[in-house]
């Protein structure tokens, strides 16, 4: 009776050890994961903040195919009072998006790597898509973030929530236009951007210190933000053409990428007018974002 009591004792501890085990790994992974969805929160916000008047010129040379000459004499001509217009839908945009991106790939790679026995290609994978797709969910901001930057619409806007107001009138649907290009774009840009982070960072100098990580850091993302931003550039074109129409016929992404087209004489260098201003503005900002990003992972 004794050995059997004894017996039971250990059983129950054991029990209540596993348990607690259980319960301090769980907590753990849901911090984590708070920390990476808190990091590209921030890191987000520090690129637009630093970045947003680049975008603003890049937007113009996407939307009407001019040069940058002309792009930057139109802000000019609009005055410094609007050069950050149209700042607040892509500053929430942003911040929600990468801290999703970075915080749902997170989640879901951890997700499918327990309940799968796929390589761990496969599941970071299919949690980059499932991520990007998640992420298109904020179309609404970057549809308003196209019609405050387009300055054939200064005079109908003058903040985001009038834009947000006016598209209410035409329905759900309408904050919507553009999703085909987005979707098309995010699931395999973070496949990409995911997927080569580490190995392109392996490639780089041994960093012995917290500045050399830093430098590090902002290299890989900025050479894989200029890369992915040059690949999808003609699709980022599209997106801005569909979304910068208000009302009318909901043209299919062939369609409108046909009309761009044949408006620029079927020539890619006009098609990716604007792409080498794009190329520096995503070394900027994609360097910025991982380095921000990274930084904070480490000091949390």
């Amino acid at each position: 009776m004794p050995f059997l009591e004894k017996s039971s004792m250990m059983d129950s501890e054991d029990l209540v050890i596993t348990s607690s085990k259980q319960d301090i790994a769980h907590h753990i992974v849901k911090v984590s994961s708070g920390k990476h969805y808190f990091c590209g929160y921030c890191a987000a916000f520090t690129n637009i903040a630093i970045t947003f008047p680049i975008q603003k010129v890049l937007f113009r040379q996407q939307l009407y195919g001019v040069r940058l000459r002309e792009a930057v004499y139109q802000l000019q001509k609009d005055g410094i009072r609007n050069l950050y217009r149209g700042l607040l839908p892509p500053l929430m945009q942003k911040t929600t998006t990468l801290a999703l991106m970075f915080g749902l790939y997170e989640d879901f790679s951890s997700l499918l790597q327990r309940h799968t026995n796929a390589p761990e290609l496969v599941t970071c994978s299919v949690a980059a898509v499932l991520a990007g797709t998640s992420e298109a969910l904020l179309t609404p901001f970057e549809r308003v973030q196209t019609l405050l930057q387009d300055y054939k619409h200064h005079d109908r806007f003058t903040n985001t929530y009038q834009a947000f107001r006016v598209l209410k009138d035409y329905g759900i649907k309408e904050y919507y236009r553009g999703l085909v290009p987005i979707l098309i774009r995010n699931g395999p840009s973070n496949v990409l951007f995911f997927g080569l982070r580490g190995p392109i960072k392996q490639c780089l100098p041994e960093a012995t210190s917290y500045s050399a990580h830093l430098v590090n850091d902002f290299i890989c993302g900025g050479l894989l933000g200029a890369m992915l931003g040059f690949l999808f550039f003609p699709i980022n074109v599209v997106k801005a053409r569909m979304q910068s129409q208000i009302g009318g016929e909901f043209q299919s992404f062939p369609k409108v990428f046909m009309k761009i087209w044949l408006e620029r004489d079927r020539k890619l260098t006009h098609l990716f007018r604007g792409a080498h201003l794009n190329y520096h503005r995503s070394i900027i900002s994609w360097g910025i974002i991982n380095a921000t990003y990274e930084f904070l992972l480490k000091l949390l």
